[in-house]
């Protein structure tokens, strides 16, 4: 599948899911009225109530000093001016009695997918909304603890994550200036609370919206390519930042860090796929990571990290 094909069914006002790796070179589109034959689920920005989940997962992480190296290196290329954001993500060896079918039906989650029996990722962050000629983008980069002392206040006042989030919101501004038109920040870092195993972590995201053609549907791919990968779980300068990914990271992404998403005819909504398992050969491996900037310290990232290795 290509985008062209996106654009070709979109114009046909045909719905469909899409999905896409991180690389955006692996592209899965499907017709609403196939999804039977399919094998997989999906909700999108689903209105949850957030439920205790009694189940867990053991983790088996690699070494700080294994992550730590991929870390200071990441540090080189800033201080050497090849990237100034840079998201680092590595697998986490877990275990778990459930099926994936099972681990989908429990995580609470406003964006899920489960494809077949290869990964489910359960995602708090939006990607790209349209509706009514409007595109909606909503990055989402800083977390924290929710149960620390005045964790609002330490997370907003961070200097290192305002300069993190500053610099995601600038890169995904001008991603969407190429196909929309009066493209403003709506809302700049709100806090969103989410489940995280057995903690609360508060989470911050902006809202930048713009302003597309009414014909939009016809280059919906076309828009999708432009912004692919997506920012957040990315970094910026996008281009020479995707490169050092590729040399830093000793293993493929896959879909982690791709995209999913629903046409529906008239509308289209997407979610990034963080909060990631997939099954493998030799057990279930969860991908995670978070961005890195000058100012990062490897410890806080590191934990940061393992953090993010739950079941919501």
């Amino acid at each position: 599948m290509t985008f062209s094909d996106i654009n070709a069914l979109a114009s046909k006002r045909v719905p469909f899911l899409f999905i896409s790796d991180f690389k955006a070179k692996n592209l899965k589109l499907i017709p609403l009225d196939k999804l039977l034959e399919a094998d997989l689920d999906f909700e999108i920005n689903e209105n949850i109530n957030l439920t205790s989940n009694k189940h867990t997962i053991k983790k088996n992480p690699s070494t700080f000093g294994e992550y730590k190296k991929k870390f200071d290196k990441v540090i080189e290329e800033i201080k050497s001016g090849n990237t100034y954001l840079l998201n680092l993500t590595q697998k986490t060896s877990i275990e778990s009695d459930l099926t994936l079918n099972e681990i989908y039906t429990c995580a609470n989650a406003k964006y899920k997918l489960r494809y077949k029996d290869e990964f489910v990722c359960f995602s708090p962050e939006s990607f790209v909304k349209i509706k009514n000629n409007k595109i909606h983008t909503f990055p989402m980069k800083g977390t924290i603890d929710a149960s620390l002392e005045n964790a609002k206040e330490k997370i907003l006042k961070d200097k290192k994550e305002m300069a993190e989030h500053v610099m995601v919101v600038d890169l995904l501004r001008n991603d969407l200036s190429i196909r929309a038109k009066n493209v403003r920040v709506k809302n700049f870092r709100y806090l969103e609370e989410i489940q995280a195993g057995d903690k609360n972590l508060l989470q911050v995201s902006s809202h930048i919206s713009g302003e597309l053609e009414p014909n939009w549907h016809k280059q919906l791919g076309s828009i999708l390519e432009t912004l692919l990968p997506a920012g957040s779980i990315s970094g910026a300068p996008k281009k020479s930042t995707l490169e050092i990914i590729e040399s830093i990271e000793d293993y493929e992404r896959g879909y982690f860090c791709g995209v999913f998403g629903v046409f529906d005819g008239e509308s289209f909504d997407s979610g990034v796929m963080i909060r990631f398992i997939q099954k493998t050969r030799k057990g279930y491996v969860y991908k995670s990571g978070g961005g890195i900037t000058l100012d990062s310290d490897a410890t806080s990232e590191y934990e940061e990290m393992l953090d993010k290795v739950y079941l919501p």
